[in-house]
């Protein structure tokens, strides 16, 4: 079992995946790549980094990527494609655990399915992705060593690999998407699964095939989100009442996710960890507060869930409801971002310019905190509202 982990850990399964589906490292990684690809599938080698050989390299003596930001060196756009059918296929797939995903997908839901279903997608999803996050940075866990790896993403190479917080979203938001529908629409129940299963299935591959994590990083994110759905399932309509009712829910929003964020656990060096929790955090509260001011002040939430009805008109009027919404989310977005970031830089005299200086704790937590509440909070009141007065509702 120790001696499957320990496979399952090492990044020549990742390059095997990676070379059968096309892809391969160019240039000097080549010969490099392929020497020391070669050499672990020859002896069977391949074990798990120690936490202390992320800077120093890992298993073998391979040097991780993790440390190229700091040593100058990038891997990220050495390599040649031969099959475009699975690069672009993994690389949307990879885009579906991205922002772009959840900044897209969760509000058409509020918008167009029903605020119901979103609600529980919040809960489960704001867990998740905190739990996740919080685990790479206290297990430290290197990502796979490159070479032999081909690691196509550049921003995430300073962040820890385990476990695969994109494979925990997809599996969250994928199943508890499917354990939330399946008694409100007809459709089978097989379906749902089977579909709820190849989303999770393509994201996971996804990370493998750029690089980004081990198959035991995709497999345990995978684990630990179907433990969470299962362990949580019987608390969802408990949670979803204290969401919409509880006086304490905006000061409970607020306050539990900035402590989170200002005590999230400390590294030796910076890494995107920090800011994507805080941005999660943030979206999941704002939008919290948002259901629960539109419950107590504007139209109180049905218990009835009305399926709604497919027609030509309805699609358009749900695709035009999603445009209009997502434009206004991103000038929200960009408003909030400016006004925080410029007032947060003024206060502490620095250069809104100043890279370093926006990642230090005092500035990069508010600045997210405020810009993500507000695009939040905009997605489940001031959109709707919008909407009302388009007559798009």
């Amino acid at each position: 079992m120790a001696g499957l982990v320990r496979s399952l850990g090492a990044s020549q399964p990742v390059a095997r995946f990676q070379r059968y589906c096309g892809l391969f490292p160019a240039a000097s990684g080549a010969a490099e790549g392929g020497a020391r690809l070669a050499q672990g599938l020859g002896n069977g080698s391949g074990h798990l980094p120690r936490t202390g050989d992320l800077r120093n390299g890992g298993a073998g003596g391979a040097t991780c990527n993790n440390s190229s930001i700091h040593s100058g060196k990038d891997h990220s756009h050495e390599y040649i494609v031969k099959n475009y059918f699975y690069y672009y296929l993994f690389w949307i797939s990879a885009a579906l655990g991205q922002e772009i995903f959840y900044i897209t997908f969760l509000p058409f839901s509020y918008w167009n399915i029903n605020p119901y279903v979103t609600r529980r997608l919040i809960i489960i999803w704001t867990v998740v992705m905190y739990i996740g996050q919080v685990s790479k940075d206290l297990l430290k866990w290197p990502r796979p060593c490159s070479p032999p790896v081909v690691q196509l993403e550049k921003r995430t190479t300073a962040e820890y690999g385990m476990p695969s917080t994109h494979a925990m979203a997809a599996t969250a938001i994928s199943f508890t998407f499917v354990a939330v529908t399946v008694d409100q629409y007809k459709y089978p129940f097989e379906l749902g699964l089977m579909g709820a299963f190849l989303f999770s299935a393509l994201v996971g591959l996804s990370r493998i095939y750029t690089g980004m994590h081990t198959v035991l990083d995709v497999i345990v994110g995978s684990l630990i989100s179907g433990l969470l759905i299962v362990v949580t399932y019987p608390t969802w309509d408990f949670l979803d009442g204290l969401m919409l009712t509880s006086p304490w829910c905006p000061i409970f929003c607020i306050v539990v996710p900035l402590l989170l964020c200002y005590n999230y656990p400390k590294l030796d060096w910076y890494s995107p960890t920090r800011a994507d929790t805080t941005t999660i955090l943030a979206a999941g509260a704002g939008s919290i507060i948002g259901c629960w001011m539109s419950n107590h002040y504007l139209a109180k939430y049905s218990a009835e869930v009305v399926s709604p009805s497919v027609t030509a008109e309805s699609v358009f009027t749900g695709l035009l409801r999603f445009l209009v919404g997502v434009g206004f989310l991103v000038v929200i977005r960009q408003i909030a971002k400016s006004m925080a970031l410029r007032s947060l830089c003024s206060w502490y005299k620095v250069s809104i310019d100043d890279r370093v200086a926006k990642q230090q704790t005092e500035i990069e937590v508010p600045y997210k905190f405020i810009t993500y509440t507000s695009v939040g909070f905009s997605a489940t009141v001031l959109v709707p509202l919008l909407h009302k007065i388009l007559g798009l509702n």
